[in-house]
């Protein structure tokens, strides 16, 4: 699959010469991007955190758009990874329902290269073409994923709209979680009700296609 290729060329770029420094100066940018956004991301500050030189950031990332799309293209990595379900169920609503759950709890475990992705992006950086490229691959097999509900011959429209409902309702979860509405709405079973909101929308979608098929 075209998906799978993307994926695969990303990670070999960024996961074939990975070493210990790298990771530390990943981590670090990781840590200060959750205390300030791209702001707290200078390449002083993230060399300070990694324990390296300021000359190791731009040798090994070519400074902070270098490690910002290293981010942004191991979080969707992570995302398109999450929804990798086709081998796992063939059910398609139990596959909606499995790439949803994985995909909460890899926003939770990559909650600093969330924030970047989903995020307000400054004019410190905008994500290079091949993470562009990375992000629509998500979005296409999210489509993937979720089309299945629908018949076979419904058109690509159609299966992206269905796309768009369940990534926006996750998302929204996601998004409730990470700012602070503690004193507004109790967050500690977050993924448990995102899910009960997404079985509600699948069933809804269900329930309207084979309203469709008996008419």
């Amino acid at each position: 699959m075209l998906i799978d290729s993307i994926t695969l060329l990303c990670k070999v770029k960024y996961n074939r010469s990975m070493n210990e420094s790298q990771s530390n100066i990943l981590k670090a940018a990781s840590e200060l991007f959750l205390q300030g956004g791209t702001a707290a991301l200078s390449v002083r500050a993230i060399a300070a955190r990694a324990g390296v030189s300021t000359i190791g950031i731009y040798s090994h990332f070519q400074g902070k758009q270098g490690i910002l799309d290293a981010l942004y293209i191991e979080g969707f990595s992570a995302v398109i990874d999450a929804l990798a379900v086709d081998d796992l169920t063939a059910d398609p609503r139990e596959r909606v329902l499995l790439a949803s759950r994985r995909y909460l709890d890899t926003a939770e475990t990559f909650e600093p290269h969330y924030g970047l992705i989903f995020g307000k992006l400054d004019d410190s950086y905008q994500p290079s073409a091949e993470a562009r490229t990375l992000a629509a691959a998500g979005f296409e097999r999210l489509t993937e994923v979720v089309g299945g509900l629908l018949t076979a011959d419904a058109p690509a429209s159609a299966r992206r709209n269905v796309a768009l409902q369940v990534w926006a309702l996750i998302h929204g979860f996601v998004g409730l979680k990470n700012h602070a509405v503690g004193e507004l709405v109790d967050m500690r079973c977050w993924k448990e009700r995102a899910m009960e909101a997404v079985e509600i929308l699948v069933d809804g979608i269900i329930k309207r296609v084979e309203g469709q098929g008996a008419v």
